[in-house]
């Protein structure tokens, strides 16, 4: 784990165990309430584990909280600018591919803004988020498929695609895709 990710597992870790107590929650509680074993949840706490989108939103739903809420730093302007390269890295392809959250707000109603690169070969599966979650993105450069719910999608540079992240889905690229990406999760914490 470079600096730059152990020190964004550090502030998810502290981040995550202040809420879970906050609710007066054990570990066991928390697991039961998230679906993530009780060692994740550890790891995670301790800022020793690195872990994929698909927990975090577990951790963050059951705590009521937006995932943004577990990577930025706290903000009490009304504006927040995220500088070029200062978003948080929550994946990294197998052949250099990132997701990058850029921007966030914060629940009930969470909107999260992507910024993905996906290396030539490289694929990214997601587990269905909550119920009512919706996805738009837009291919920046490059191609790229989006499979949801079984059917693919064939995107090229500028093409957009809207679809219910409450399904499974998967972002492929055999050539290599830059896309930005938009996440609506309702009702977060409710």
């Amino acid at each position: 784990m470079d600096d730059a990710s152990h020190q964004l597992a550090q502030a998810i870790g502290f981040r995550i165990r202040a809420a879970r107590r906050s609710r007066g929650w054990t570990l066991d509680q928390f697991a039961e309430a998230s679906g993530v074993s009780r060692r994740m949840i550890v790891n995670v706490e301790k800022g020793e584990a690195s872990p994929g989108i698909a927990i975090l939103l577990s951790l963050s739903d059951a705590l009521g909280l937006g995932l943004p809420a577990l990577v930025e730093p706290p903000q009490a302007a009304r504006a927040k600018v995220t500088r070029s390269g200062d978003g948080a890295v929550l994946w990294r392809g197998d052949r250099g591919g990132e997701g990058i959250l850029v921007a966030g707000t914060q629940p009930p109603d969470v909107v999260e803004l992507w910024d993905w690169t996906l290396a030539p070969g490289e694929r990214h599966d997601s587990e269905p988020h909550a119920a009512g979650t919706k996805e738009l993105l837009q291919v920046q450069s490059g191609s790229m498929r989006v499979d949801v719910a079984g059917e693919g999608y064939a995107l090229a540079a500028g093409d957009a695609l809207a679809f219910d992240g409450d399904a499974p889905h998967a972002y492929v690229s055999d050539a290599g895709a830059r896309f930005i990406l938009t996440v609506f999760e309702p009702g977060v914490g409710e």
